[in-house]
């Protein structure tokens, strides 16, 4: 395992069994994290990242947790703080969904999706807060997401949820300047994710991979790899100087202020 800007720390990272959480996992570890923490819901995902970064030369820790449940973020927090007797870093990434119409959208659906990804983001951050506290810092990072920063059709509580991390972030940021604690935030762009698999199927997962022409980079999707790439950043001490800040990882997407169909 090459040394990196991480050496010697441990981190939390949600949804750490596919997608952004994994490839976070697997850079963390290449930069010299010393434990990670895998939280997500499916035991079989924890059990082949674990492995994964065992082969990488690292430590894992798998902990299975519903963080719709208060009392699952509370035992991730507690699970990590008593095997290190500290935390260095969260990452806070599993995020909830459905498509639904507003018209049409359930309270069940509303309070599950903020559940999970905002009162989850609200409680993790806390209890890690609280650790950094009493050791003299650590590094809060978020997954927030595009969406927070307009509307997206039939996912109503999605954007809403994103959008609170956002500004929850500013507000843990100011808070908690004065103990050390920098927390930021990404907000990734249309991304090659199980969870985008999910919504848009298999097919258009395979075109949009190799192109999509929205975004004006490369006209592709984003890699989880790229998002990991600025967690490692926002999480070593090159990003010592940021908090309160939401990187937007897009490929210039959001840059239009509105968008003209190429002409065929």
């Amino acid at each position: 395992m090459a040394e990196g800007r991480l050496v010697g720390k441990n981190a939390i990272i949600t949804g750490g069994g596919s997608g952004m959480g994994r490839a976070t996992a697997h850079r963390f570890t290449k930069e010299g994290v010393s434990h990670v923490f895998l939280v997500d819901k499916r035991p079989e995902r924890l059990e082949k990242v674990q492995k994964e970064i065992s082969d990488l030369g690292g430590r894992a820790t798998p902990i299975q947790a519903e963080l719709s449940q208060a009392e699952d973020c509370t035992r991730v927090i507690e699970t990590a703080k008593k095997a290190d007797g500290r935390i260095d870093i969260l990452v806070s990434n599993a995020a909830a969904w459905t498509e639904e119409p507003f018209l049409d959208m359930k309270k069940e659906s509303w309070d599950k999706v903020l559940a999970v990804n905002l009162t989850a983001s609200f409680l993790l951050g806390q209890g890690a807060a609280r650790v950094m506290k009493d050791q003299g810092g650590g590094v809060i990072l978020y997954t927030a997401s595009i969406s927070s920063l307009g509307a997206s059709k039939d996912f109503t509580h999605y954007g809403v949820a994103k959008a609170g991390i956002v500004n929850l972030v500013q507000n843990m940021a100011i808070e908690l300047a004065p103990y050390g604690i920098r927390v930021n935030c990404i907000s990734p762009g249309p991304t090659d994710t199980q969870q985008s698999l999910d919504i848009v199927g298999a097919d258009n997962m395979d075109k949009f991979c190799k192109e999509f022409p929205l975004v004006p980079l490369e006209k592709r999707l984003g890699r989880p790899e790229e998002m990991a790439a600025a967690f490692a950043f926002l999480a070593s001490s090159d990003a010592s100087y940021i908090t309160g800040h939401n990187l937007i990882i897009d490929g210039g997407l959001t840059a239009h202020a509105y968008s003209i169909p190429e002409p065929e």
